[in-house]
């Protein structure tokens, strides 16, 4: 293919990567025509559906008349090119050739030879057809291990590299407000540090593998009316900062992340797209940002149709840019034909398309599309490279999918029975599985997923729709355990109310010690689900007739050990006490099945802990563990809040002990650093990992804040015996907050420290005082808490 580098006139500054970037970047611009900057503003995406069963929200709407060809679309260049791999099924040899031929097709469009940026949706791995696929965002949480997410990425980053992906449409940093938004699965949990923490390393992995990740959605999109998608958020500055804004920030000067989305929704009337104070101000100006904004599918032209603030397409493209957006997606069509028309008039500033179009060129240099003997992979050029043999399912991306499985299980309950423990199951115990997602493939699999994602769809090859990839069913998994499968039924669908399956379900546990009921969700988008974009709900029942399918194999006498897959939190209060375990998977990948098995048959080991609550009562939202006095249970009120299973709440089967707190100091400096150490020995008899977990309070302050809060984390491996000192350094800006007056502050004052394994068993406690003036601080404040673990000599026979 022809290459900006192989055309005439190669003197010219832009073409010499010996020169710095914005010299390159501002010749390159000198010499663009206001309709070739303009170009670099839009996005083409071939092959999106109009039938009604789009991946994005109305995108019938958007797709029910005929598009220009594509030619005509880029002949003055083109910014980006929209999901080759991802719209619809395509093997790996197709999706590597549709790409580099559009390239081709692309720079050989427009006069100066400039390919396009293709970027690619990634939230649980790579989302394209065969590819791996990973744990949900959710289970990610559930891991407490920012390390192997951070493996994660790299990885299947490092496919979408090879294969020409330039930009990813991940994470997601949206911090859990309210478990009926559909798309509570695509969340890392209700805790800003945890997400954070855990996002920032999905930044760094992604990032450096070549593809540059996207924080999205900002901001405030999980706080959506009622729990519903894209409905107006109501919500005061000083919780937006505290809570919302933190693991942005974090993954912006922490992580280095060079893209951002903002949301559909509007905070107090001011749609974020079109928010100058949010996407200059804070996230320019003040966080010091300078990467490109990509609008998330359709949101300039929303701005017209649904929030009504623009009266035109050529309104809501100058709105947007005003505000600080650089490029409209999935295509163009606020910022095309109408952005021209408004700015040749006059009316949109030639400094604000030149501000964004500088944005454009920016990010292709930096990746490396303006550089000499560029070419992409599939290309036959004398730079090109065929990867017609891609493997996007790699044993090595399965293994991290496994570990990462195994860590995400949750084992909330594990009663005793006569013999002991009910989990793990005995080795010589006779098992029924039943229940709708016991021999499910899909079962583990969420929205952003390709089977869930294209579930409508037909595979390229002409069958019927699947998985893609290999997946056990939780049946085929604990067969190949070597479980002693009695019998089987699935006793209803997930979204059923029908019970006439329930007697065979009954029935098949006839002869059965114990009954495996696996239930939950059905990932999906718009409706097509019980969980996923646009999947939202009104109370936290289980879906269908779940909840008293439970129940009538509860009334069977057997002991009930309950699996839940889903990708929210479920109220569990009106049967959980009639259950003898129960194990929560947030949507766990491709190895989900026969990592619950593991655990289920003790070859794991569970240290999942929640990243959300789990609620008592259906009707208990919105709420998180970020409660204030008030916000919990009081005599002032007839609600009682307080969740059956706490944030950070997983059991082990070993046991862990907490001992020897110390703190390197009593009083420390407002602008001063504490160290927390604490020994965490496993007093059982099998190996385990506990999450050690730090939570600060402040018990006086001049704003109201919650009880306590997560400051720190760290996973420890231990043998049975074996202990290990956890040291916590903790900088005084940790305990910062935004005051009345909306600047952030440390403020003298009594600190609460409390550490544990869970944010409702913390038996440590012990408490510093801090000294000095109050003091205001800035973006450079301290943002993390390091961890160092040492283990320790002496061990303790269990």
């Amino acid at each position: 293919m022809s290459t900006p580098q192989d055309m005439p006139g190669s003197e010219e500054a832009w073409r010499d990567p010996a020169r710095p970037a914005q010299e390159r970047v501002a010749d390159l611009l000198g010499r663009m025509t206001l309709e070739e900057k303009i170009a670099q503003l839009g996005s083409v995406w071939m092959g999106a559906s109009g039938d009604g069963d789009g991946v994005a929200p109305m995108q019938d709407q958007f797709f029910s008349y005929d598009q220009p060809p594509f030619e005509e679309q880029i002949k003055n260049g083109l910014g980006q090119l929209t999901r080759v791999f991802g719209t619809r099924p395509v093997d790996a040899a197709a999706g590597v050739r549709a790409l580099a031929s559009l390239q081709a097709r692309v720079a050989a469009a427009n006069r100066l030879g400039i390919p396009a940026v293709a970027h690619e949706e990634c939230l649980t791995g790579f989302a394209a057809w065969g590819a791996t696929i990973f744990p949900t965002p959710l289970a990610w949480g559930a891991s407490f291990d920012p390390a192997l997410v951070g493996e994660m990425s790299a990885a299947f980053g490092a496919t979408m590299h090879a294969v020409g992906v330039h930009q990813g449409l991940a994470p997601v940093l949206d911090v859990t407000r309210d478990y009926r938004w559909g798309r509570t699965e695509e969340t890392i949990g209700e805790d800003p540090y945890l997400v954070g923490v855990i996002g920032t390393a999905y930044v760094r992995g992604l990032q450096a593998a070549g593809v540059q990740a996207t924080l999205k959605h900002f901001a405030g999109y999980t706080a959506s009316r009622a729990g519903r998608n894209m409905a107006p958020v109501s919500m005061g500055p000083r919780e937006f900062a505290d809570v919302i804004l933190v693991p942005f920030e974090m993954a912006l000067r922490l992580g280095g992340a060079r893209s951002v989305m903002p949301t559909y929704i509007d905070v107090d009337g001011a749609p974020a797209s079109a928010d100058p104070g949010l996407l200059t101000t804070l996230l320019r100006d003040t966080y010091g940002f300078d990467g490109l904004v990509v609008s998330d599918y359709y949101a300039v032209s929303f701005l017209e149709l649904q929030h009504a603030v623009a009266a035109g397409q050529g309104e809501a493209a100058a709105l947007a840019l005003a505000a600080g957006l650089d490029v409209e997606l999935p295509g163009t069509r606020c910022f095309g034909e109408p952005l021209l028309e408004l700015a040749a008039s006059g009316g949109v500033p030639v400094e604000v398309i030149d501000r964004a179009a500088t944005r454009v060129l920016r990010q292709k240099l930096d990746l490396g599309l303006l550089d000499p003997g560029w070419s992409p992979p599939g290309d036959q050029g004398p730079a090109g490279q065929a990867h017609a043999a891609c493997d996007f399912d790699p044993p090595a991306q399965r293994d991290i999918a496994a570990r990462l499985a195994e860590e995400s299980v949750i084992l909330l309950k594990n009663g005793t029975g006569q013999h002991g423990p009910t989990l793990p199951l005995a080795a010589d115990a006779r098992v029924a599985v039943v229940g709708p997602l016991a021999d499910e493939p899909l079962a583990f699999f969420g929205c952003y997923s390709m089977p869930r994602h294209l579930g409508h769809h037909r595979r390229f090859d002409g069958s019927s729709g699947g998985a893609g990839v290999e997946v056990a069913t939780l049946l085929d998994a604990l067969r190949a355990e070597g479980v002693a499968v009695t019998g089987h039924a699935p006793g209803g669908e997930v979204r059923s109310p029908d019970q006439s399956g329930f007697a065979a379900a009954v029935a098949s546990s006839r002869g059965a010690d114990v009954i495996v009921a696996v239930v939950g969700d059905e990932a999906g988008l718009f409706g097509h689900g019980t969980s996923g974009e646009g999947c939202d709900i009104t109370e936290l029942k289980l879906p269908g007739a779940q909840e008293e399918l439970l129940h009538a194999l509860a009334d069977t006498g057997l002991p009930v050990i309950a699996v839940l897959v889903t990708g929210r939190p479920y109220a569990l209060g009106g049967v959980a006490g009639r259950l003898a375990a129960i194990v929560q998977a947030f949507f766990p990948g491709e190895e989900g099945g026969t990592a619950i098995a593991g655990v289920l048959t003790g070859r794991v080991t569970p240290s999942g802990k929640l990243p959300v609550e789990i609620p008592r009562d259906a009707g208990s939202q919105p709420a998180t563990y970020l409660r204030s006095k008030n916000a919990a249970r009081h005599g002032g009120s007839s609600v009682d809040p307080t969740p059956l299973f706490s944030f950070g709440h997983g059991l082990s089967y070993t046991t862990f002990s907490y001992a020897d707190l110390a703190l390197s100091a009593d009083t420390v400096a407002t602008d001063g650093t504490v160290e927390v150490s604490c020994t965490v020995r496993n007093t059982g008899q099998v190996a385990g990992t506990e999450v050690v977990q730090l939570y600060l309070g402040d018990p006086v302050a001049t704003m109201v804040r919650p009880v306590r809060w997560l400051a720190g984390f760290t996973r420890v491996a231990l043998e049975p015996g074996e202990a290990a000192r956890v040291r916590f350094r903790v900088h005084a800006d940790r305990t910062s907050f935004t005051s009345r007056d909306l600047t952030r502050v440390v403020e003298p004052g009594t600190i609460a420290v409390n550490v544990g394994g869970s944010s409702d068993e913390l038996p440590l406690t012990a408490s510093f005082t801090l000294t000095g003036p109050l003091r205001t601080v800035g973006i450079d404040r301290v943002l993390d808490t390091p961890v160092t673990v040492k283990k320790l000599t002496d061990r303790v026979d269990a």
